[in-house]
């Protein structure tokens, strides 16, 4: 009923930026949205990166300073924008959305690989 689809992923330098991209479609016209990056490197658990919740962000202590999550008007796709880079945001991205704070989907991940 709800799909999630990332983009943006690839190959960047330390240092260097990228943008993430999640298209959402389905029944989400309804209730309080909140969307949000996690991440998940080798090895690792996944963890928070950052969430969206109408204008209200937060961000993750690593991230804070060098990332930006933000939407657009509609709402339909959220955006991560990452500065600074470094090699430990080696990782799959993952977008999450939480209807309600009842409902919850995930996409199925992007690559993010930084590296010299």
């Amino acid at each position: 009923q709800v799909q999630l689809v990332e983009s943006g992923g690839g190959l960047v330098q330390p240092g260097g930026s990228l943008r993430l991209s999640c298209a959402a479609s389905g029944s989400i016209s309804s209730g309080i949205v909140r969307m949000g990056w996690y991440r998940q490197a080798p090895g690792k658990q996944r963890v928070l990166v950052a969430t969206i919740t109408g204008s209200m962000t937060t961000y993750a202590d690593s991230v804070k300073g060098r990332f930006t999550i933000s939407r657009d008007n509609a709402e339909n796709t959220v955006f991560l924008q990452m500065n600074s880079l470094k090699t430990g945001g080696t990782a799959v991205y993952y977008c999450n959305m939480v209807i309600s704070g009842i409902w919850a989907y995930w996409g199925q991940g992007t690559q993010v690989t930084v590296s010299s």
